[in-house]
């Protein structure tokens, strides 16, 4: 079902099927972020939708309010009255709505595949990389938006400022966030390619690190004639992928802190959640007879990452042709985006945060962003690593990152939709932590010592891509109830009770996000 050509560089153009010939649409799953977007972005093209989940939840409860038919469980006699099944990659192939719908001979799309058909007469920003998506492409559609340009969007988490992760806009433009995870990018037909960055992960579906680089050519090489390719120059993969997308006939616009990026980050300062930069931009990119000229930009996030993910906006802006100006103070109103550094609440003093970081370069990202937000204070974190594999190949870059910050928690390992690897726990990554508390199997135990170690003026930080977000609340109400700065009653000691890690709470991918 998925365009997988991640071992080419010149990848069969996918040609999705017409709204039309969908018919009735029936998502298996359509509770999840992903899977809900493009259920929603149907809703609103007039596509008759149903779907099912294991559990009710507040998005199905949405959609169900927009039109779709909405089954609870799993069962067979769902899908009698539909003709297109839309299923993820997280759907078992013995699920038996879709052993039914192969059993009568409908047609099974996976959601990419969907999203490239509810997308097929739209210009398409499809924002890819392997960390930063969801930010640049909730920044990009808060940004249009803003400027008067009524895009459709489908991004892997709720966009604060609009308060859905998807919409069908009138204008002809469509923001889509590509995920990478499983190749399922090259589904997609963009005419604006932003790579934020590119480098090892998912090594589970890729193997190696020069897999995942040519599934990115392969994506980039999807571009038509007219199409362009924003790129990070500041990243080694991504400014790398633009000198072969150059040198092979393809324009390229490319942002950064870097000399020379064509989009120039001249400065960035940061005070608490709020940044300011300048951006250098020539006139070429800014229109006929313009000069070059030092752009200000404001922003509501904190974070040099977010510098550039906002550059890259900007870069998207101007090929389409926002006045640059209109763009910026766009920017300007974004406040985050659902799970990335997102403000859970406050007690004692003491801020909560979560972040959906769960790859060491986004751990660092995060806790760089914390310290500014912290200032002089302290940063503490609870870290629940997500993936058996990612953990095994990556557990020295995390204890790397994780020694950012002042305390670190680590739960067990959430393991979506892997089996457990022997020999392969979060005491890979606690026993190289340089910082306290360390190894914490018990989150009430692990909360508690945060709890006490965390003065006014401090910050918390849930991390990860698993159900870590759900202590942020319970973190929030800990705080409120602690008396002073009184140490809590059971902290976590050291980096011990290693003999026996758990596999994590459950195995199950949560619904607040869709990358791997």
């Amino acid at each position: 079902m998925i365009n997988d050509q991640s071992g080419t560089a010149a990848p069969r153009p996918y040609t999705p099927p017409t709204l039309a010939q969908l018919g009735r649409v029936h998502f298996i799953g359509m509770g999840g972020a992903g899977m809900s977007a493009i259920a929603r972005i149907m809703l609103g093209q007039g596509v008759p939708v149903s779907g099912s989940d294991a559990r009710a939840s507040a998005g199905l409860a949405e959609l169900g309010a927009l039109g779709a038919v909405v089954h609870l469980g799993h069962e067979g006699a769902n899908v009698a009255a539909v003709d297109t099944i839309v299923v993820s990659t997280a759907i078992r192939a013995d699920n038996p709505e879709l052993v039914a719908a192969r059993s009568a001979g409908l047609r099974i799309l996976h959601r990419s595949q969907a999203l490239a058909a509810a997308m097929a007469e739209d210009r398409v920003v499809a924002v890819a990389g392997t960390h930063g998506k969801t930010t640049t492409t909730s920044m990009i559609t808060v940004m249009l938006r803003g400027a008067g340009v009524d895009a459709s969007f489908a991004v892997g988490g709720t966009v604060q400022a609009l308060g859905v992760n998807a919409a069908h806009g009138t204008a002809d433009v469509f923001v889509a966030e590509a995920d990478e995870s499983d190749a399922s990018f090259l589904n997609y037909s963009p005419r604006i390619a932003v790579v934020t960055n590119l480098e090892a992960d998912h090594l589970d579906h890729y193997g190696t690190a020069e897999a995942v680089f040519a599934a990115f050519e392969s994506f980039t090489a999807l571009l038509p004639a007219d199409g362009v390719l924003v790129a990070c120059a500041d990243d080694p993969g991504s400014a790398r992928l633009a000198v072969l997308a150059a040198a092979a006939g393809t324009r390229t616009v490319t942002y950064g802190f870097a000399d020379g990026a064509d989009i120039h980050i001249v400065a960035g300062t940061g005070t608490g959640l709020d940044t300011d930069t300048t951006l250098a931009i020539p006139g070429v990119l800014l229109g006929p007879g313009a000069a070059d000229t030092a752009v200000p930009l404001h922003l509501q996030v904190p974070g040099a990452h977010n510098i550039r993910n906002a550059a890259a906006a900007v870069a998207v802006a101007l090929e389409l042709g926002v006045d640059v100006h209109r763009a910026t103070e766009a920017l300007a109103t974004f406040n985050g985006a659902a799970r990335r550094f997102e403000l859970k609440g406050e007690g004692r003093g003491v801020r909560v945060f979560d972040d959906y970081a769960h790859h060491p370069t986004e751990v660092t990202a995060a806790l760089k962003a914390a310290r500014t937000v912290a200032g002089g204070h302290k940063v503490h974190v609870l870290f629940q690593p997500h993936l058996f594999s990612r953990t095994r190949e990556f557990a020295a870059e995390f204890a790397r990152a994780l020694d950012l910050a002042d305390t670190v928690a680590v739960l067990d390992i959430y393991p979506a939709r892997e089996d457990p690897i022997p020999g392969v726990s979060s005491t890979l990554i606690t026993d190289a932590l340089s910082v306290p508390i360390g190894y914490a199997p018990e989150p009430a135990a692990a909360m508690a010592a945060l709890v006490g170690a965390a003065q006014s003026g401090d910050i918390i930080l849930t991390v990860g891509a698993g159900d870590v977000t759900a202590h942020g609340p319970a973190l929030v109400a800990a705080l409120n109830a602690a008396p002073g700065n009184q140490a809590a009653a059971n902290p976590v000691p050291g980096n011990q009770a290693r003999n026996t890690p758990g596999t994590g709470a459950n195995g199950g991918t949560p619904s607040g996000g869709t990358r791997g």
